[in-house]
């Protein structure tokens, strides 16, 4: 796209230089396919003259104005005036001259192609200046051309010089000096706006670029306190160059954002206690944090050299901070497997390792065939979940010794525990809520005021402490039992056989047969 543009600014510039040629020999006869006359037999070429008076023009010749129409811009002396300061090293010399001695001669510039123009100037009073243009060449150049070639000319460089002036870049020429020779339309409104809406040549440089800067280069405009980017693409030519500044604030914003971003997740996964490894499609380490190292034990220089997976879980190995495995092979398929399974999905593995500690594995896919490794120290989750499991073991054991029939509810009736007498009594699993239960124990004392007893402790306040009572149990033994309020509104229920199953004759002679049937059935 820059190769294009360039090529458009210099046809450009190549098309006006013919078309001021053209212009001043607009006197020639212009007749199709009628060869060139010869220098003696040609006529004279009218001049480029004009007349002004405080600036505004009053008289001109026609080739005069045919280059002023042919000039863009607004305002006969202000178009003149630009088209000189591109072609003649400050012309306001000349007009300097010209009002002290009367008249004043300057040469065009060769660094600008045109050194063959010369500007006369001649002040003759009352506020008149008279202005011409010569160029001592064109006289004996001996140029014919068509005329429907000039206007097909006159096209191209009216489409040229539009599509130069709405291109929405920055477009300039400046010579070995760094002055700016020419300018679009797009650069001249910036100068405006930083000129308070007057332009003066020459102009002035917006962006500062060194003489030895690159082909791309991004430079920056400080305009009323805010500051605009612009990606400047230089095409260097014969004794000048032609920047193009294309605007690039959304690029620098969004290069901001994400370095932002970026900064913000590093300190964030430096901060980390879980290591993280990234590795590429190519298997390679990209990035890792510092938890990474602590957790491992592997070299800073070892990580920041970018090495692949295999030889980061080999360098693991020697280090023992993987699983030993039995063989090589069974290692090297290890590492396949865990290769596939983090790059297809979710891959999550415990490593107890043989210093003691138990490592958290997990692998995630990444966009673009990466992969992310977390190591996770859980050597303390295992610690307390074997400490956790060994107390609810010792717990239940406890239950198990007991000599009496335990069972533990929830706040909302369901059941929690029971232990081994309990179940036995009452069978295991018959019920799982406080409701189920409390149905068992109504058709085993048949619904009995031992049974109501029970029925209200449990549905009583736990303010009222522990309460006792007794009923029949399923073997219609005389069962005492006993509701104890604990925390987080939870209750244990306890049974304890009264007269045992088995009881001796001597016991049940002293009894006596109606004592021993309403023990059996009071409660």
């Amino acid at each position: 796209m820059t190769d294009g543009i360039t090529v458009a600014i210099a046809v450009a510039a190549g098309t006006v230089s013919v078309l001021l040629a053209l212009l001043i020999a607009r006197a020639i006869p212009m007749l199709s396919g009628t060869p060139a006359r010869s220098p003696t037999a040609m006529p004279a070429v009218e001049p480029i003259v004009m007349l002004f008076r405080d600036r505004r023009l009053v008289d001109a010749t026609g080739s005069a104005r045919t280059l002023l129409d042919a000039l863009p811009g607004d305002g006969d002396w202000s178009k003149l005036w630009v088209w000189l300061a591109q072609r003649f090293d400050h012309p306001q010399v000349a007009l300097e001259k010209a009002a002290a001695d009367g008249r004043a001669t300057l040469s065009g510039s060769s660094m600008r192609g045109a050194s063959s123009l010369r500007l006369q100037a001649e002040d003759m009073g009352q506020g008149l200046l008279r202005l011409e243009i010569v160029d001592p060449q064109l006289g004996h150049a001996g140029i014919t051309i068509n005329s429907h070639s000039l206007a097909a000319m006159e096209d191209e460089l009216s489409i040229l010089r539009e599509s130069v002036d709405h291109a929405p870049v920055l477009i300039w020429r400046e010579n070995p000096e760094g002055v700016v020779t020419w300018a679009n339309a797009a650069y001249l409104r910036e100068v405006e706006a930083q000129m308070d809406g007057e332009v003066r040549w020459p102009l002035p440089r917006l962006i500062e670029l060194p003489a030895d800067a690159g082909l791309v280069r991004r430079a920056q405009i400080d305009l009323d306190q805010k500051v605009r980017w612009f990606d400047c693409h230089l095409q260097p030519g014969d004794n000048h160059r032609t920047i193009f500044a294309v605007p690039a604030d959304e690029a620098v914003r969004a290069e901001r954002s994400l370095r932002e971003f970026v900064q913000t997740l590093t300190k964030t996964f430096a901060d980390l206690p879980i290591g993280l490894a990234i590795f590429d499609r190519e298997r390679r380490l990209q990035l890792f944090n510092p938890a990474l190292i602590d957790l491992t034990g592997l070299a800073t220089g070892f990580l920041t050299a970018r090495p692949t997976l295999y030889a980061t879980l080999d360098a693991l190995r020697e280090l023992r901070m993987v699983p030993e495995p039995k063989d090589f092979s069974s290692w090297r398929s290890s590492i396949a497997t865990l290769e596939t399974e983090a790059a297809s999905g979710h891959h999550v593995e415990t490593w107890s390792l043989p210093g003691g500690q138990t490592y958290r594995v997990t692998g995630r896919p990444h966009p673009d065939g990466a992969i992310a490794f977390l190591f996770e120290d859980i050597t303390s989750e295992i610690a307390m979940t074997r400490r956790f499991k060994a107390e609810l073991s010792l717990g239940a054991e406890v239950m198990d010794a007991m000599e009496s029939a335990v069972a533990i509810f929830d706040a909302d009736g369901r059941l929690l525990s029971t232990n081994r007498l309990f179940e036995e009594l009452w069978g295991a699993h018959v019920a799982t809520t406080l409701r189920g239960f409390n149905e068992i124990w109504r058709r085993a004392a048949e619904d009995s005021p031992g049974y109501q007893a029970l029925r209200a402790a449990l549905s009583a306040d736990r303010g009222e402490g522990q309460q006792k009572g007794a009923l029949a149990g399923p073997d219609h033994a005389l069962l005492s039992w006993r509701v104890c309020p604990l925390s987080g509104g939870r209750r244990m229920v306890l049974f304890v056989r009264a007269v045992p199953k088995a009881t001796p004759a001597s016991t049940r002679d002293a009894m006596g047969p109606t004592e021993a049937r309403r023990a059996t059935a009071a409660g």
